[in-house]
């Protein structure tokens, strides 16, 4: 039976350890699998982001919008999601704002520059 499409992305960040303590500690993903010495893979529901250690050098300016990407997360809680991220101490690239095209979102640069949206399912006042 065919199920579809689905998405994982995968990261080269500098520092595998940077990488894990952010998506784990920050934004509350668990490690998927064993962690190995130049890869380690973390999961949230659905999302999956892989992660294989940079064989060189990046400039993380390089990766910040408009010319690298954005990871946008959906969530249910926004400002819950918020809130969790800030208490751990994490700078908000922007804070919580109520964007035109009806959501509310807000943003953070993760340790290698990678530009994270994490914005609400549906334009509900949650």
């Amino acid at each position: 039976m065919a199920r579809g499409m689905s998405l994982r992305i995968e990261l080269f960040p500098a520092d595998l350890g940077r990488f894990v303590d952010f998506y784990t500690r920050v934004l509350r993903f668990e490690v998927e699998g064993e962690q190995l010495a130049a890869y380690v893979a973390v999961r949230r529901d659905s999302v999956r982001i892989g992660a294989v250690k940079a064989w060189t050098s990046v400039d993380p300016g390089g990766r910040a919008v408009p010319q690298g990407a954005e990871l946008v997360l959906e969530v249910d809680d926004v400002a819950a999601e918020r809130d969790a991220v800030v208490a751990t101490g994490w700078p908000l690239e922007a804070d919580l704002t109520h964007q035109p095209w009806g959501l509310r979102d807000f943003r953070v640069f993760d340790p290698d520059g990678h530009y994270v949206r994490i914005t609400s399912r549906d334009s509900s006042p949650a």
